[in-house]
Order: structure tokens, then C-alpha cells, then sequence
């Protein structure tokens, strides 16, 4: 069975950079909302490493969600291209 794939494989599949702003409220401090920032390479528009993480949260911190926001960024980009608008030759 094959691991996880690696940096480039995921790059080649579509990953990208996840960010995510977990925003919960502690059971000691309820009235205190809390921030936690989490960062992962993930699929988008699915994010199944995000759900993988919020599935942990709810099983193991005693914490309640409030919201999470998450941001991405593509880890693989095309290179910028522009134009010349002329060529000079020194010799």
C-alpha cells in the first residue's frame, strides 16, 4: 500500500496551502471567544485534511466550534509572463 504522496505529487494533484481560523469557546471560559490558526496542505473546494482535523477537534478537545474560515493558497503556479517589447543585442 502507497503512503501519502509526496510535496511534488501533491502539487501535481492540486493542493494547495490551507489556512484555516478556528474560532471555539472553551467549557472553563464560555463567554471568551478563542482563536486557533491551523495550516495544512489540502485539496480544495473539499479540504478532506480539514475535515480530518475538525473531526479530531470534536472528538478529543473539549471545545465548541463557533466558525472556521479557511484560506488557500496554490502551492504550484505558472511563472508570470510578459511581453518584450524589444530585443537589444550589445557586442
Amino acid at each position: 500500500m502507497r503512503g501519502k504522496p509526496n510535496l511534488t505529487e501533491q502539487k501535481l494533484m492540486g493542493y494547495r496551502l490551507a489556512t484555516a481560523e478556528i474560532l471555539y469557546w472553551m467549557p472553563d471560559h464560555p463567554s471568551l471567544l478563542q482563536s486557533f490558526v491551523w495550516q495544512h496542505y489540502d485539496l480544495a473546494p473539499g479540504f478532506p485534511e480539514l475535515h480530518r482535523f475538525r473531526n479530531f477537534w470534536k472528538d478529543n478537545i473539549e471545545a465548541t466550534l463557533h466558525s472556521v474560515k479557511v484560506a488557500g493558497a496554490d502551492i504550484a503556479r505558472p511563472g508570470n509572463f510578459r511581453p518584450v517589447d524589444a530585443v537589444l543585442n550589445l557586442t
